[in-house]
Formats: structure tokens, C-alpha cells, sequence
């Protein structure tokens, strides 16, 4: 089906996005051929620290030959290989890993919301942290899903080089919810939201995002930002009750079947 002019994603923003995303979640290793960045961080599995990233529709140079450069820089750092597919991917790519053997994830949506008209609230409930340790220590405790150490996500914490709150929420037994809100200039980005198994289902997500965001606003932001996972459909729900809509969506390609 053809894309109409409607359903076609704001390019300006698009790039103000990913790279305020880049921003908010910094790679330990970055490096350009042409306009693809190549971001290289061991000790992490999120593909956004470790991926190639084509940043410019009309960049089709040499396209296979920099896929496999890629792959060797992976490899050399004992990672696996992974591209990453948004509105600023080069049409002709997609159909080359597809002949090359590789494979598309899910989609995750990038969502975004004026600060203004957005279901958060007023006031402060949580005020962010500085212990970074800590809070590093409540993500690996949290999401286990990922296979990474609490002094891994420290240093990239650390990095960060715009304003970071990180909101921790804890109970009796220990932490419950964690999220990152970076404030870039008038983008309030909530990153790494994870909410502890037992708790979910509780409001928990939206009363930690709500806060994160009105220390946005609080701050100077105008617009609030998030991605998520297109299948997570609570989530989605959640954020769109909240006011959020989709700006574009991206996936990531891998060798190995997801």
C-alpha cells in the first residue's frame, strides 16, 4: 500500500529525535562513514549503544561493503551485529540484509506529546536522584532481562551530557520502578522505563513517567518523547491515554533469527 503525504514521517523531526535519543543513551564508541555512525559499547545488550545507523535516505554508497565493515567491527569487539532501520534508512538497504541473510526485529514507536496538553499533571510527586550508583544497582536489579552490570550502566549514565533525572521508585522490599527523563534543551526524552515484575499493573509506569515529565516542564521543556515496543500494546495504550501520538517508528536488523 502506498504511504500518503499524511501518513509520511516529519523528516526534521525525525532527526532531531534520533539524535536527541543518541544523545540521552551515548554510545562508549562512535565513528562516521559518510553519514552512517557506527556506535560500539561492550558490556551492554541495548542495540541503541551498539549499531550501525544510516542517518540520511539518499547515503547508498557502497552499501554492502560498509554493512560487512560493520560486521567486522562488531565482531571484533565480541558483539553481535545489528543495524538499525528508521525513516532515515536508505530504501535499497532492507532488501540488501534481506539478501544477505539477516533479519528484522520488532518495530519500536517514537512517540511524542506537547508538555502542555499532555495527561501529566501538576507539582512534583518524585524527585529525581543522584546517586547514580544506585540507581544503576535498581535498573540491574529490576530488568533482568539485561545482561549487564550496575557499573555498565553507571558509565552510561554518566555520559549522558544533557540534564538527567533518574527517578527511582522503591518499596518496603526494595526498588520498584526506574526511568531516565533527559532534558535537551525544550525535548524531555523518558528513557529505560521498567517497572519490577510484582508491581506492575498498578499505575506505577505513568505516575513515575508523569513526574519524570513535569520535571521537564519544570525545567524548560516543551515537548515530551518516549520509545516503546510496538507489541507492548498496555504501553502503548497507556501513552496515547496520556495524550502521546506516533511520530515514526524503527526497527533493528540481526543475523541471527529473533
Amino acid at each position: 500500500m502506498a504511504t500518503t503525504e499524511a501518513e509520511r514521517p516529519d523528516l526534521p523531526l525525525v532527526r532531531r529525535l534520533e539524535a536527541a535519543g543518541f544523545r540521552a543513551w551515548p554510545a562508549t564508541q562512535v565513528s562516521y562513514d559518510g553519514s552512517w555512525q557506527l556506535r560500539i559499547t561492550r558490556g551492554h545488550p541495548s542495540k541503541r549503544l551498539s549499531s550501525l545507523v544510516p542517518l540520511d535516505p539518499f547515503d547508498e554508497r557502497d552499501m554492502e561493503a560498509r554493512v560487512i565493515s560493520a560486521e567486522r567491527a562488531f565482531a571484533a569487539n565480541g558483539l553481535p551485529a545489528a543495524i538499525r532501520q528508521s525513516p532515515l534508512c536508505p530504501a535499497g538497504l532492507p532488501p540488501l540484509l534481506e539478501r544477505l541473510g539477516w533479519h528484522r526485529g520488532y518495530d519500536t514507536l517514537v512517540m511524542v506529546g506537547s508538555l502542555d496538553t499532555l495527561d501529566i499533571g501538576s507539582g512534583i510527586d518524585h524527585l529525581p536522584i543522584h546517586d547514580i550508583q544506585r540507581f544503576a544497582e535498581a535498573c540491574v536489579r529490576i530488568d533482568k532481562a539485561r545482561d549487564t552490570t550496575p557499573e555498565t550502566v553507571a558509565s552510561v549514565i554518566s555520559a549522558i551530557e544533557p540534564a538527567a533525572g533518574l527517578f527511582l521508585m522503591e518499596g518496603p522490599d526494595g526498588p520498584t520502578a526506574v526511568g531516565i527523563c533527559v532534558q535537551d534543551f525544550d525535548l524531555a526524552g523518558i528513557q529505560q522505563v521498567v517497572v519490577e515484575q510484582s508491581a506492575r499493573r498498578r499505575g506505577l509506569g505513568r505516575e513515575l513517567v508523569s513526574s519524570a515529565l513535569r520535571w521537564g516542564r519544570l525545567r524548560g521543556a516543551k515537548q515530551g518523547w518516549l520509545q516503546v515496543l510496538g507489541n507492548n500494546t498496555s504501553a502503548v495504550r497507556l501513552y496515547e491515554t496520556m495524550g502521546f501520538r506516533t511520530a515514526y517508528s524503527y526497527a533493528y536488523w540481526q543475523k541471527e533469527a529473533w
